[in-house]
């Protein structure tokens, strides 16, 4: 097969809401590479299939990993590498010659708008149990964080997960009050256009506590709304899939993307 002009992509089911398109061709754009980043559906049956065709299109560098598949990815390429393997789920897939290299950049974007905030010993609650909590307390691992929390609909697969990332703490049901906290984190899909809001009383929250949801469509979720209604801090989405994108790009792209633009990437991802 003759190569033509290179492209990344981002796969998952549903993906037609994701916003990495446009995040990606802003920097290709601003860049003046001729490559292109795309959205392309993938049912969890159709794994397989996909990769097969990846690997024989010398065009394709590489894909992000959305919902449902960040744990499943795994089985389907050659090397986890280091921080999938640790992680226990990939949200990027590379290519390196010929095979197929899993990695994990939402630990990074996740952590970078919390690198300049002290949270050694502090309590911390994480609503959700999948790809994206796993990352989450993958990085807070690293931060010293006292008490975990961890709010899912299955405790069970919750308390493996604190098990698995050597963390101290618990699990909880949605259901149950929020335990007393100094960040609080939604790494579930509630929230998000579609799926049910998830707004648990915050009143047992720390007075200098953070509320951090990484859902990305709405922006503005219930539960950042609810927090900032009480004069808490609040970190929105955005924080995390520019970050963990910029990590991407530069993997798929061989280039460092220019967060010099990033208010005007801001203004694009909200308009």
């Amino acid at each position: 097969m003759t190569a033509g002009r290179p492209y990344a992509e981002v796969i998952g089911d549903p993906v037609a809401h994701s916003k990495s398109p446009l995040i990606h061709r802003f920097w290709l754009d601003r860049l003046g590479i001729d490559a292109d980043y795309r959205a392309t559906r993938v049912a969890a049956d159709g794994l397989a299939d996909y990769f097969a065709r990846c690997r024989a299109d010398p065009d394709w560098r590489g894909c992000n990993v959305t919902m449902p598949h960040k744990l499943a990815v795994l089985d389907h390429v050659a090397d986890p590498g280091d921080l999938g393997r640790s992680i226990g789920a990939a949200n990027t897939v590379l290519r390196q010659r010929d095979r197929l290299i899993a990695t994990n950049t939402d630990a990074a974007g996740f952590y970078a708008p919390l690198a300049d905030i002290d949270l050694a010993g502090a309590p911390v609650a994480v609503i959700g149990s999948g790809g994206a909590a796993r990352a989450a307390l993958f990085a807070l691992s690293r931060c010293g964080i006292g008490a975990v929390t961890v709010v899912a609909r299955n405790p069970l697969k919750a308390a493996m997960l604190l098990s698995q990332l050597g963390l101290r703490g618990d699990t909880q049901m949605l259901s149950a009050p929020l335990p007393p906290a100094r960040l609080l984190v939604n790494a579930s899909p509630l929230g998000m256009t579609g799926y049910d809001a998830y707004v648990p009383d915050l009143a047992r929250l720390a007075p200098d506590g953070i509320v951090y949801d990484l859902v990305t469509d709405p922006v503005v979720t219930p539960l950042i709304a609810a927090a900032e209604e009480l004069g808490l801090a609040t970190i929105d989405g955005l924080e995390m899939l520019v970050g963990q994108a910029a990590v991407a790009f530069e993997l798929f792209f061989d280039a460092p993307p220019p967060r010099d633009h990033d208010g005007e990437l801001r203004e694009r991802l909200l308009a």
